[in-house]
């Protein structure tokens, strides 16, 4: 943790972050060590991890992984230091020599993998201890920011694919994905050209309308509560804590989302793990609230799988929603830089 604090007080200035967060209560402490053993069993002997149907692994690697070091292991020490370092491997692996991270023909939608692989990688760096693997770290997320830049659309979005693959097509959960692991390498030494942020920030405005819902694309398709959460971390990982457009983005996410209980919209768990980090940041009794309720809710949903738990709604799979979950029960934890106060 001493490194991964050095490293941010290096890049912040006097803004450092603190390393380390509340404890956990009993219970969910309880059901996040089961939720994690379940991860663990369904790691594959690459590695990796997948979706319904074999789909998304780079994805589903990255967010497993995530899981997993948000607990406070890392490659080297901790319970789960060996599928950590497996799942590292898997997606350096999967960098190919564009940059990417990921495989067109595997991995559905790859900027979702691509971005969520450069967040997990960027925060192995900070406590990554083995010099060879910290060269190869620094080469493969050097060389993704490189992709990401490339793949950006004109409007300064991401698509499901890359600008040019994609007809320069921008959408804003695969934007915010984008820029959130970008953020991460950034904060962990790699070189982020300021102008693809800049140009995502202007695009989120763009998207951002009167009411505060951030729309599908940038071309149209309505306010999105999903997606306004998701912008509103992004701001924030970007550093736009004053921006002038987050006020009333809070407040439509709190129309929304601030009632764990409403199903009402689209990709409820997807939802709510962006919204929970943003209400983490809030901090104090907002974030107390909607933290007790949201571990209600979680803890009631997970199912028993032998000794382990698990969480099995949504059409994306169970790794997908267990890992989303696991995140937002492990926030307090405050072991990774991307989601630190």
């Amino acid at each position: 943790m001493a490194l991964r604090h050095a490293v941010l007080v290096c890049l912040l200035g006097a803004v450092a972050l603190p390393a380390g967060g509340a404890p956990l209560d009993g219970r969910v402490e309880r059901t996040v060590t089961k939720g994690l053993d379940w991860l663990v069993r369904r790691q594959s002997r690459r590695g990796s991890w997948a979706a319904n149907d074999g789909r998304y692994p780079t994805a589903m690697t990255a967010l497993a992984g995530t899981a997993l070091l948000l607990e406070g292991s890392t490659t080297t020490q901790g319970r789960y230091a060996e599928p950590i370092r497996q799942a590292v491997d898997y997606l350096v692996s999967r960098s190919r020599v564009n940059g990417l991270i990921g495989d067109p023909k595997s991995d559905d939608r790859y900027t979702y993998g691509h971005g969520f692989s450069m967040l997990f990688l960027s925060q192995v760096l900070g406590e990554e201890e083995d010099e060879r693997r910290r060269e190869e770290l620094v080469r493969v997320l050097t060389k993704a920011v490189e992709f990401s830049g490339r793949a950006q659309t004109s409007d300064g979005g991401w698509g499901y694919v890359s600008a040019k693959d994609g007809n320069n097509f921008d959408e804003g959960s695969t934007t915010i994905t984008q820029v959130q692991g970008l953020r991460g390498c950034r904060n962990a030494g790699i070189p982020v050209p300021r102008e693809i942020i800049d140009k995502a920030i202007a695009y989120i405005h763009k998207c951002t309308m009167p009411d505060g819902g951030v729309q599908y694309s940038s071309k149209g398709g309505g306010g999105r509560p999903a997606i306004s959460a998701a912008a509103i971390a992004c701001l924030f990982n970007a550093g736009e804590y004053d921006d002038t457009h987050v006020p009333r983005m809070l407040d439509y996410a709190e129309k929304h989302l601030g009632n764990i209980a409403n199903n009402g919209f689209g990709h409820w768990h997807y939802a709510h793990f962006y919204y929970a980090q943003v209400m983490y940041r809030e901090g104090g009794r907002k974030w107390e609230a909607y933290r007790d309720q949201m571990e209600k809710r979680l803890l009631s949903e997970a199912q028993a799988d032998g000794e382990t738990l698990f969480w099995s709604q949504g059409y994306i799979g169970p790794v997908y929603t267990t890992a989303t979950n696991l995140t937002i029960l492990q926030l307090e934890n405050g072991t990774l830089p991307i989601y630190q106060r």
